[in-house]
Order: structure tokens, then C-alpha cells, then sequence
């Protein structure tokens, strides 16, 4: 790609994919990006996001490159506008992405991107910012990119402030305190066929479901944590599946239905029905 002649401020950032063991669906305040419940979430090393972000003087509008591939900037931009209005930063900026993962297929690259891209973009504006709030900024692009910024098991707080300030993730475990592994079956790789932001939105306001699923929500972190206190395996994973099944009965009762698993996700489910029986 050209580049604009004259002066450039650049970073480049690595982040990690998650998934997450107490589901996150749902905002509080979507234009600050709230979560309306919290959640806990397990690192995953071998997903990652690499992102160099590059501030040009002279460029008359945000690029962003995913893939070598140009793609929308409505989303960047939102962030790099933070970014800027917190630095006095005022030029456009480049953003050049890949992922070594299917994109925006269920796998979270909006974690891994999001967060990669709030630590490159800081970086390259100048900024020092703390975990928590670079927690809290990944979270303006993206809810669980705030836990992307982190290993291990990882908790992202609801919080109650208006301002979102004291929404922000944290680490809970290690991985080398507890190395637990993932195996991950990808079963599509296309795109979901209707992003998160947009189902949690719909959920909220057609599904039955969806005050049942913030009411619970307190409990259902604190058996995890308990879980994870107690290194107990099996009941983490009870909790985990738990909490999957829950967050999909409520897309399902979404109006119109959000039906992000197909068949060979069935025979997933299936298999491991038959293996545990």
C-alpha cells in the first residue's frame, strides 16, 4: 500500500484470542460499551492478533488492513478517535492486521484484534497507560478484548459507574498456576452471519430470556470462581457448558432467532453426550 510523505508514529502489538467460561451477552450502555453482566475467561495462546498501527501526518482518513486486505474503519476509527482525544494525537492512522484464525467466525477475533489494537494504538500515540486502562479501552472496541490483554483465567467486571470506569478486566489465575488446555473445533469458516453487537442488542429487547440471564449472572461467577479457587476441573467444566447452553438459549429466543451453531456443531455436542454417558 502507499503511504503519505511526513511524519509517522508507529507500534506494533500482540494479543491473544479467549474463550470465554461465564459468557459475556449483553450491554449496559452501548455507547460506552458497557457489559451488562461479567464474565470469566480462559487465554488462548495459540489464536493471536498481530497489529502495527501507524499515525500519518497528512492522511485524510483512518485505513485499516486486515489480511493485506482493505476493510471497513468504523470500528477502528471509533478507538483511534479515544486514543487521540486522550493524547492529542490529531493525524489519521494506518492499521494493518492479521490473524493466524478464521475472522469474525465464533473464535473471538474481536478480542484479540481489539486489544492488540488498543495497545499499539496507545503506544503509538504516546501514551502510558496501566493495565486497567488499557483494559478499559480495549473494552470501548470490543467487550471481551479487555480480557485479551492478559494470560491465564481472567475476569471482566460488570461494574455499576455510569462512566464505565470501574468496567475493566483482570487476571484471576495464571496459566502456569493451573495449565489447562483447549481444543478447539472449527466447524465454518466463514463469517457469523450476523455479529455480536447486533445479537446482543436484539436479545435485549425481544428475548424472554434476557432478564433472566443478567439476574443470574452474579451466580453463575461466583460457582466459577469457587471452581477455579478449588482447581476442581469437573466443575468448571459443568459450569462452563452451563453457561454456553444458557447464552444460546437465549439467542435461540431471540426474535429473529440468532442460530450461530450448524450441523457439525450438533455432532460435536453429540459425540461428547455419547462419550460421557
Amino acid at each position: 500500500m502507499d503511504r503519505p510523505l511526513g511524519n509517522e508514529r508507529t507500534a506494533t502489538a500482540r494479543a491473544h484470542s479467549n474463550i470465554a467460561l461465564i459468557k459475556y451477552w449483553g450491554k449496559r450502555d452501548a455507547g460506552l460499551n458497557i457489559p451488562a453482566v461479567g464474565s470469566i475467561s480462559l487465554t488462548l495462546d495459540a489464536l493471536s492478533t498481530d497489529t502495527r498501527v501507524t499515525f500519518c501526518s497528512g492522511l485524510e482518513q483512518d485505513e485499516f488492513w486486515l489480511a493485506g486486505i482493505r476493510a471497513d474503519t468504523t470500528r477502528a476509527s471509533h478507538l483511534l478517535d479515544i486514543v487521540r482525544d486522550s493524547s492529542g494525537v490529531g493525524s489519521r492512522a494506518v492499521v494493518e492486521s492479521t490473524n493466524n484464525f478464521p475472522t469474525a467466525a465464533g473464535l473471538a477475533s474481536s478480542a484479540s484484534g481489539f486489544a492488540a489494537l488498543a495497545v499499539a494504538a496507545s503506544a503509538a500515540a504516546g501514551l502510558s497507560l496501566d493495565d486497567r486502562e488499557l483494559s478499559i479501552l480495549a473494552r470501548r472496541g470490543s467487550g471481551s478484548a479487555a480480557r485479551s490483554l492478559f494470560g491465564g483465567i481472567v475476569e471482566l467486571y460488570a461494574g455499576t459507574r455510569d462512566d464505565g470506569l470501574d468496567s475493566f478486566a483482570e487476571p484471576v489465575l495464571a496459566r502456569a498456576a493451573w495449565p489447562l488446555t483447549v481444543v478447539i473445533a472449527i466447524t465454518e469458516l466463514g463469517q457469523k452471519s450476523v455479529n455480536s453487537t447486533a445479537g446482543m442488542g436484539g436479545s435485549a429487547l425481544t428475548s424472554p430470556f434476557y432478564p433472566a440471564w443478567v439476574d443470574t449472572s452474579e451466580d453463575d461467577l461466583a460457582a466459577m470462581r469457587l471452581a477455579i479457587v478449588n482447581r476442581d476441573f469437573e466443575q468448571l467444566g459443568e459450569l462452563a457448558e452451563y453457561s454456553c447452553l444458557k447464552l444460546h438459549a437465549l439467542m435461540m429466543s431471540t426474535r429473529p432467532a440468532l442460530l450461530y451453531w450448524n450441523a457439525a456443531t450438533m455432532a460435536v455436542i453429540k459425540r461428547q453426550t455419547v462419550v460421557r454417558a
